[in-house]
């Protein structure tokens, strides 16, 4: 049966190609796009599902620990975080968040330049050094972003991508307390991170910090209220399958680019 459908898709697809005139090519440069499909005559359903199944896994020896500390973040997210973040954009005018949100986003740009110079990504490194260069003079510490309107976007690097571009591979899947999806090389970025900010030290937040853990508090709050992601939101019994899948990828693309 399957077979008769891949046929009967083929016969459409070519009548299809054949009625088509043959004008400008299409943004892809391909004038006929349709030409290039393949068809596997031998395909079918359970070879798709098995391809598609293999698609979807992600080296997790630990998946039953990952998923206790998945639905942790699940209930202290739902609990705790959110709450608080809620809070927080009840009792906190927009002005204020927004100058919170540029002023740890700027404090950030000190590892992406770090690492965009580890990568060897000499424009971006141009870019991310002279954004944050503006963002801290003409933005007054960071408080605001006149660097985005001058050309400037916001740009993420960090050292679990550096090591990923030599070549480092992710090893085991991992969800961190509260941190949520990663991945040993990304948490060990992670930490490198965290450790560079401290010794780099930039407007003294590092050591302020350390005086005053309400900055971290802060921060944390921040990073919460600028992430849009909701347990639960993609309305799956597999969310879990899914959101490690999609992170796994994600973190493909972003070393690749």
């Amino acid at each position: 049966m399957a077979k008769k459908y891949l046929l009967l898709a083929a016969l459409l697809f070519a009548g299809a190609a054949q009625a088509a005139p043959a004008s400008a090519p299409d943004p892809d440069g391909f004038k006929e796009p349709l030409k290039q499909l393949q068809f596997n005559p031998g395909l079918d359903q359970r070879e798709f599902e098995r391809s598609t199944l293999s698609a979807l896994e992600v080296y997790d020896p630990i998946e039953s620990w990952n998923r206790r500390v998945y639905h942790f973040n699940y209930r202290f997210d739902e609990w705790v975080f959110l709450p608080v973040v809620n809070g927080y954009e009840f009792i906190t005018p927009r002005f204020v968040r927004s100058g919170v949100s540029n002023f740890f986003s700027n404090l950030g740009d000190v590892t992406n330049l770090l690492n965009s110079a580890l990568q060897l990504k000499g424009k971006r490194s141009l870019q991310v050094g002279g954004r944050l260069l503006v963002n801290t003079t003409v933005g007054i510490a960071g408080l605001w972003d006149p660097a985005t309107k001058l050309g400037l976007p916001k740009q993420t690097e960090d050292f679990g991508q550096t090591l990923g571009f030599y070549g480092v591979p992710d090893g085991p899947y991992i969800v961190l307390p509260i941190f949520g999806p990663s991945n040993l090389r990304d948490t060990t970025g992670l930490l490198a991170d965290f450790g560079a900010e401290s010794q780099i030290n930039f407007l003294n937040v590092s050591q302020e910090s350390g005086r005053h853990p309400e900055i971290l508090l802060l921060r944390g709050i921040d990073k919460r209220y600028t992430n849009s992601f909701r347990y639960g939101q993609l309305n799956s019994p597999f969310e879990y399958e899914k959101v490690r899948y999609v992170y796994t990828e994600s973190r493909k693309l972003q070393i690749a680019e």
